[in-house]
């Protein structure tokens, strides 16, 4: 036998001798893998209070055992540091459920670890399409982007829009946000006038916006992270002043993120996107959740998107150990999870039970101000399929 395969047999091998030893433990460990440091560090922060949140509401027990969140820096889009934190986790650790997960090249070089040691994955945050298809011990509590952009590609040709340019960050989402958005808009009956990828952390839209100026489309839908690159590409908006040309910026909820909207200030205000989720949502667990986001963090805080998929996913794990009785087995907890139905500060929410991602509502949003404070206000809702 060779020292290759040798080692790979040993690695297997501890992995499925972890995961047997998390059974029957009084503390169940869930890890938790985050940007915590770095450009997106206000990602994994968001994670962590949104897992905060959800155990100063419900405590940190379930089933009669403790809860246990371990929190480990991948410090952004990592997936090397990702796959090796995981496996320190399974191997040395014996958690049993991995969570987080705010990348999705993150999330991809994980899921094989978590199919070899049949432990349960919950990706909070990672939005790449078909994700869950990585491995059949995968369910997301956040959102796929195919789903969040096709209802506004079709609001957008509703309100008038027949073409369109595209802007969208070079990595999996990103792409996959251009697919989707362009398939929408055509299907609605516009047409695409020219597409562009940019570096994922780049603040210098200069020169990709003078394309979309020479094109001179209806809009310019853009899919950008948060952190200091989407405040970057709205602020070059304005200074180009496309919109005095007639181009109207959309995109997806990332470009106004909540935690950025106090530095996008007065250039954000009118611009549309969608997401499933706004921190002005209308619902009384909404408000409850923002509340307690807000005695974490402090009184200006904005929970965004990621903060909710960590609580949401809290609360599915939780749900999922209570139907089992606090096994952690794998096969079980997957079993839990499929088809599980939860009310979600954003609404109502379910995990598919055949592809164990979340079947959530979307909502078209727009910048504006509620009491003084920059707000993502709701105006329409696409419903999910049955």
């Amino acid at each position: 036998m060779s020292i290759l395969k040798h080692c790979k047999l040993g690695l297997l091998a501890g992995l499925m001798a972890a995961s047997g030893l998390a059974m029957g433990q009084d503390t169940i460990k869930v890890a938790m893998l985050a940007s915590m440091t770095g450009p997106f560090a206000d990602f994994g922060r968001q994670m962590e209070t949104g897992v905060k949140a959800f155990q100063a509401q419900h405590g940190d027990t379930v089933a009669g055992k403790r809860v246990e969140v371990i929190f480990k820096d991948t410090g952004g889009a990592n997936p090397d540091i990702a796959k090796r934190q995981a496996q320190e986790l399974i191997v040395r650790e014996n958690i049993d459920i991995l969570a987080g997960f705010d990348f999705t090249p993150n999330a991809l070089a994980v899921a094989p670890l978590a199919s070899r040691a049949k432990v349960p994955m919950v990706v909070m945050n990672a939005a790449g399409e078909k994700l869950t298809s990585r491995s059949p011990y995968m369910i997301r509590t956040a959102f796929e982007i195919a789903d969040v952009v096709a209802p506004i590609a079709k609001w957008s040709v509703d309100e008038g829009a027949k073409t369109a340019y595209v802007l969208v960050a070079d990595y999996a989402p990103g792409r996959d946000a251009e697919k989707a958005f362009v398939q929408a808009f055509e299907e609605a009956g516009g047409k695409i006038v020219g597409t562009v990828h940019t570096p994922i952390v780049t603040q210098d839209f200069a020169p990709y916006l003078m394309r979309v100026q020479d094109a001179k489309p209806d809009v310019l839908f853009a899919f950008v992270n948060g952190g200091d690159v989407a405040p970057a590409l709205i602020r070059e908006y304005k200074v180009r002043n496309l919109e005095a040309d007639g181009i109207k910026l959309i995109g997806t909820g990332d470009i106004v993120d909540e935690p950025i909207m106090n530095v996008i200030g007065e250039n954000g205000m009118g611009l549309v996107t969608v997401y499933p989720y706004s921190m002005h949502h209308e619902s009384p667990l909404n408000k409850e959740f923002v509340t307690e986001y807000r005695r974490l963090r402090g009184p200006d805080s904005r929970p965004a998107i990621m903060s909710v998929g960590a609580y949401d996913g809290m609360a599915a794990i939780y749900k999922a150990l209570e139907k089992t009785n606090g096994n952690t087995d794998g096969p079980g907890l997957m079993e839990a999870f499929k088809g599980m139905e939860l009310e979600s500060p954003r609404g109502h929410i379910r995990i598919d039970p055949e592809s164990r991602d979340v079947v959530q509502a979307q909502y078209i949003r727009r910048f504006d101000k509620v009491n003084g404070e920059y707000a993502n206000v709701e105006f329409k809702t696409y419903a999910p399929e049955p």
